[in-house]
């Protein structure tokens, strides 16, 4: 039944888009819903329902999405060895669901059992469907990036309908609702996927189909059975974040002296600085990440307390605001992004791609200051003005814009065949340590607060605003400077 199509037929499509690439998006679209929703809630539901103080739910808030991204790695390794992508994204698809539902049945006891299922689940979803996307195109067809760029717009749309539905019901209905609500759109998702596969035909298949059936059956019950026996030990790391230090420290040195041994087993020079040159790429992105991700922990907590409800002539909810206004922006500029690279390109001023990633943490700094300003907008309540916020989210989104969907292009480009798994494992990675390192900021800032009235927290987060803006300042001139340093190591890859 499923195999009456051939890569070819799906690879040789008309017009601008595949008809698969539809499919995948809503997939990813609806999975997202629930990944955001998720994240737009946790750190404000350990605050306000869980009791936590600010700086532990910061922490507990880097540890979650850490372990998420360090899944992502290991379930990207699962789906290429043994499951395929369709098997890997429907069980973590089916583990997300069991997770949702079980924080809707009670958000105050299971809160935590709920999160472990939906780490675990999210590993095995995320990686597979933007590869499966890549499938869809032969290795040198143009409309790639627009197909890219597509499906961006769709993670989008779902993540800010997921950023102000389900904390709209938390805060407004209940919390077991905010959970169902995630739980819904991906059972939707899931749904979804279950009656477009057939048109995926080859396209993520099992990589064991010439094993014996026994054989592939026996490797596919070894991954769900120890799925769900590490249950237990990410619930405890999550628990407590001191444990999760210590897994990212072994991690964290398991993978990089990985990376050096894959290195000097290539003799090659030019493709070593290849590879040199990937690494820096990936540092910086970690870099990035730990200065932006302030969304879901520090700022989602300043939105909760220290902000007015008036965006522009509208009154709303900010951390509706907080959750979502980043991906409407995206969903807005990053089209007009792309017209304007296309329009310097045009007159050979297109900046390279260090230039770009220099670009992006300039225009973070700008945005972080922007944050910090919120100060001097404070009225008599203690309470700093919603549009001012909106503001510094733009430059922050912008500076997002010039790093995200290059980065991962630029790792493939400069990593040999054989390698792409690991270094894209190591993008993955350097997320979930940059997760790890925002949380541990945005507890630092709370700890800063030693008042307990808005304007002493106002000005405890505003503080550490300031020095954010300054590393990130730091950050894009060090690497603007050190262009042709890094230009040198790239060899001819643009």
């Amino acid at each position: 039944m499923e195999n009456n199509i051939t890569l070819e037929e799906i690879q040789n499509f008309k017009g601008k888009y595949p008809k698969q690439l539809w499919y995948l998006f809503l997939v990813e679209m609806w999975e997202r819903f629930c990944f955001y929703g998720m994240r737009g809630v946790l750190a404000f539901f350990m605050v306000d329902q869980l009791g936590l103080v600010e700086g532990k739910a910061n922490l507990q808030y880097g540890a979650i999405q850490a372990f998420v991204y360090a899944f992502t790695f290991i379930g990207g390794i699962f789906a290429d060895k043994i499951l395929g992508f369709k098997k890997s994204l429907l069980f973590g698809g089916i583990v997300m669901i069991l997770g949702n539902l079980l924080i809707a049945a009670s958000p105050h006891d299971f809160f935590y059992y709920g999160i472990t299922l939906s780490i675990i689940g999210t590993g095995f979803f995320k990686p597979n469907v933007s590869s499966m996307v890549g499938e869809l195109y032969h290795e040198n067809d143009g409309r790639r990036d627009a197909g890219y760029g597509l499906f961006y717009a769709g993670i989008n749309i779902g993540g800010m309908l997921g950023g102000a539905i389900p904390i709209y019901l938390g805060k407004n209905y209940s919390w077991s609702l905010c959970f169902l609500s995630a739980a819904i759109v991906m059972i939707i998702g899931v749904i979804t996927f279950l009656l477009t596969k057939k048109h995926l035909a080859p396209i993520g298949n099992s990589p064991l189909e010439n094993h014996t059936p026994k054989k592939r059956n026996l490797y596919e019950i070894a991954v769900y059975v120890g799925s769900f026996i590490v249950i237990p030990l990410v619930y405890i790391m999550v628990i407590n974040s001191d444990f999760t230090e210590y897994f990212m420290y072994t991690i964290g040195a398991a993978a990089v002296g990985y990376f050096l041994f894959e290195l000097i087993q290539i003799k090659d020079s030019k493709q070593q600085r290849k590879l040199l040159a990937a690494f820096v790429f990936i540092f910086g992105y970690f870099m990035f990440m730990a200065i932006s991700e302030q969304s879901g922990g520090s700022l989602s907590l300043f939105a909760k307390d220290n902000l007015t409800n008036k965006l522009l002539f509208f009154n709303i909810d900010p951390n509706v605001v907080n959750n979502s206004i980043n991906s409407l922006y995206v969903i807005i500029f990053s089209p007009l992004v792309g017209l304007l690279w296309i329009f310097l390109y045009k007159r050979k001023i297109e900046p390279n791609t260090v230039i770009k990633f220099g670009l992006s943490f300039i225009l973070l700094a700008a945005g972080f200051f922007i944050f910090y300003s919120a100060r001097f907008f404070v009225d008599a309540n203690g309470l700093s003005s919603l549009d001012v916020f909106a503001l510094g989210y733009l430059l922050y989104t912008l500076g997002e814009l010039c790093i995200g969907p290059i980065g991962m292009s630029v790792i493939t480009k400069l990593s040999p065949k054989r390698l792409f798994g690991m270094m894209m494992g190591l993008w993955f990675l350097s997320s979930a340590f940059g997760q790890f390192a925002a949380g541990k900021l945005g507890a630092e800032m709370s700890d800063a607060n030693t008042g307990t009235t808005l304007m002493s927290k106002l000005i405890a987060y505003t503080d550490g605003y300031y020095q954010l803006a300054l590393y990130s300042l730091i950050a894009g001139v060090v690497l603007i400077i050190t262009t042709p340093l890094i230009r040198r190591l790239m060899q001819e890859v643009k």
